[in-house]
């Protein structure tokens, strides 16, 4: 009789991948996520009895357990197959405790690739829950929750209802409003810049001041007036323009490691203008397994919440095959192992971020993933193929050209073999090709214009989802699983908007956080949280015992919790006036703040209970019913545009409509937006009509 063996994942997906690796002697049944958390409705942690949690089955996971459980009545060995994270050890523990399995029972698997050899091998060789990777993840669960959970209701009290605090995201907000406040108070100088445009033998090039030569040495100079260019062209002779220093050289540029976590994101950000949430969801589609047309279902990418930039040898091996078959042996750098840079070895845990096999090329299994899958897929094979390829190696030429004693430079380079570039493509416009004439020292050129330009130093710009994850990985603020969650937070909260992609705190955001940083600057700030993670990461490595980090940080917190509630008084934002007229009592309505989001609601409450949705009319009448169109958002607040008749009209696009028509059928248009251009189409899919204009 075969042994009947039960295998736990987390979701409904990866059980379906690894399903058809297995036997028929496992069944795979997914967890769908956590099965026990602290209650929602308090705070759940028992302070006096040494910070113990107390857990109970999440709302609505009774069916899911109740499942499990007669499933594991049935089955001479369980397999806990959660991510190889702290999360996923956290729930293969509480998996343990409601299935009754013995914390010496080894029934922990993990793999790092849903691949067969990956989940076969790993099935050959469980292990026991590692109660360390808990105690962590216990611990950082139980901060957050102190936190939370004691300064929410604070902010309540003295603001409004609904606002949130946390560990993290407080500092994230912090970081949004520092740099906001360093944008205010910033004072553009004046400076300039002076460009000769010279030309030999029909190639003409750029040089650009640099100083004066003073006692045979090169004196750098900052222009800083109206005045001081003046003097510097009146010195000039559009005749003596010579060639004093020819510099010849070679340079490389170097590919890039395997994409971890953060730099994923960042590169998903910056080149596909993905959220990080859209990223991490896609991300996880593709680790979790697609169904390839002539394969089944199988997993594309490895894990992907990492720190690493570490490498298998079998991948690295399999990587330099395919570069040689595909590009020749000039291409392939031999085989690189990445590591991780001043990691811990907790952090080191898994591997980079990479295609599960080189072989499986984007564009061959291009119709079996959607248009977003494969941009993504695309971006994560490229960037580890091109990371197992020799640097690209250009030619340089530097030229210093004198005027008098006034020193003009010069420069240009040349790929002259494009190594990497030739996958990951050419992104970095500093490493575009600049023609230079060969230059002879001694030589005069021909002067074709000098051209002044005026510039102001321009303030920090703010942040945009990319440069706050970088940031907030170089400060040490949370973790890989945390940068998306937050960033949602903040946004779902209202503490600060998107404003053309870059993150602007709202008024309310930038008083809640003073409110915080003047109350409680040694709990929310950035040195603070970076080192209560360091010590979160000494758990994970068994050097301490979570309920002595969590005790010292309560013992300081809550000391400063009673100050605040003393200190705090109660603080009145004032309803935004709008010049909406209330249809019942005729006085202006204003603009509250409900569990889902802004309404309108008439100021004369009680009296007048009037409330209504805000709309925001586009001014296009609908090319359905001649409705009104208005802005909307889905419930995943992607931004969509409908028409106000709704339901009794079905009009929708989720490009913003223009009050330009098209001039082939008179029909409505609507536009999208790329990184570059912007593209302004009919929204009648007959007519076909597309037109692309610069940014």
């Amino acid at each position: 009789m075969l042994q009947k063996n039960l295998v736990i994942v987390e979701s409904p997906a990866k059980a379906k991948t690894i399903r058809k690796f297995l036997g028929k002697n496992y069944k795979v049944k997914a967890s769908v996520g956590h099965v026990r958390d602290l209650p929602k409705s308090k705070l759940g942690i028992d302070i006096e009895n040494n910070f113990e949690p107390r857990y109970i089955t999440i709302r609505g996971k009774g069916p899911v357990v109740q499942e499990l459980r007669r499933e594991a009545k049935k089955s001479d060995k369980i397999y806990l197959a959660t991510d190889p994270d702290r999360e996923g050890e956290a729930i293969s523990w509480h998996l343990a405790h409601i299935l009754g399995i013995e914390k010496n029972e080894p029934a922990r698997v993990e793999f790092n690739e849903i691949t067969k050899n990956a989940v076969l091998k790993a099935i050959e060789h469980p292990r026991t829950i590692d109660k360390n990777l808990v105690d962590s993840q216990q611990a950082r669960r139980i901060l957050d929750r102190l936190v939370g959970y004691k300064i929410s209701p604070l902010l309540w009290r003295k603001i409004r209802r609904g606002l949130s605090a946390g560990r993290v995201q407080s500092v994230t907000v912090k970081l949004i409003c520092d740099r906001e406040k360093e944008i205010d108070a910033f004072k553009p100088e004046e400076y300039w810049s002076i460009k000769a445009m010279l030309e030999k033998d029909n190639i003409a090039f750029e040089s650009e001041f640099y100083g004066v030569r003073e006692d045979d040495k090169d004196k750098k100079v900052k222009i800083g007036s109206k005045d001081d260019v003046e003097a510097i062209l009146a010195s000039l002779d559009n005749n003596e323009f010579i060639i004093d220093e020819v510099k010849k050289g070679k340079r490389r540029r170097n590919p890039y490691a395997p994409y971890t976590t953060s730099t994923l994101q960042q590169d998903a950000s910056s080149r596909l203008r993905f959220s990080t949430r859209k990223s991490m969801m896609l991300a996880q589609q593709l680790y979790e397994g697609i169904d390839i047309k002539g394969e089944g279902t199988v997993g594309l990418i490895t894990y992907i919440r990492t720190d690493s930039t570490r490498v298998s040898e079998e991948a690295v091996g399999v990587a330099k095959a395919h570069i040689i078959e595909n590009y020749g042996k000039a291409y392939s750098n031999g085989g690189r192992y990445y590591r991780g840079k001043d990691r811990k070895e907790a952090q080191d845990a898994h591997e980079a971020i990479r295609p599960t096999s080189v072989l499986r090329e984007p564009e061959a299994i291009k119709d079996s993933l959607t248009s977003d899958q494969f941009k993504l897929y695309d971006l994560i094979w490229r960037r580890f193929v091109g990371s197992q390829m020799n640097p690209a190696q250009y030619d340089t030429i530097s030229v210093n050209i004198l005027c008098n004693d006034k020193i003009f430079r010069a420069s240009g380079s040349q790929l002259k073999f494009d190594g990497f570039l030739r996958v990951y493509g050419n992104t970095d416009d500093r490493d575009k090709d600049i023609q230079m004439p060969n230059l002879i020292k001694g030589e005069r050129v021909k002067v074709n214009k000098i051209q002044p330009k005026q510039h102001f130093t321009q303030p920090p710009p703010r942040y945009t989802e990319a440069s706050l994850i970088k940031t907030l990985e170089e400060l040490g603020i949370g973790r890989p699983s945390t940068y998306s969650p937050t960033i949602s937070t903040i946004l779902n909260r209202e503490y600060v908007n998107l404003d053309n992609r870059t993150l602007v705190p709202t008024e309310l955001g930038m008083l809640v956080d003073d409110l915080l940083g003047e109350h409680f600057k040694e709990i929310v700030n950035e040195e603070f949280t970076a080192d209560l993670e360091e010590r979160l990461d000494k758990i994970a490595e068994g050097e301490y015992p979570w309920q002595l980090i969590v005790g010292n940080f309560y013992k300081e917190f809550d000391t400063i919790l009673g100050k605040a509630e003393e200190a705090i008084e109660k603080i009145v934002i004032e309803d935004e006036v709008t010049d909406v007229i209330c249809e019942k009592c005729g006085q202006n309505m204003v603009i509250k703040h409900g569990r889902y989001g802004k309404f309108l609601a008439c100021p004369g409450y009680p009296e007048c209970k009037n409330t209504k949705a805000i709309v925001h009319k586009l001014g296009i009448p609908c090319p359905l019913c001649g409705g009104d169109i208005v802005k909307r958002r889905s419930k995943r607040r992607r931004i969509f545009y409908g028409c106000n008749n709704f339901p009794d009209c079905n009009f929708v696009s989720w490009n913003e409509p223009i009050e330009e028509r098209c001039p082939d059928c008179n029909g409505l248009m609507v536009k999208k937006q790329t990184r570059k251009n912007i593209i302004k189409q009919c929204f009648n899919k007959d007519c076909g009509y597309v037109r692309e204009e610069k940014r």
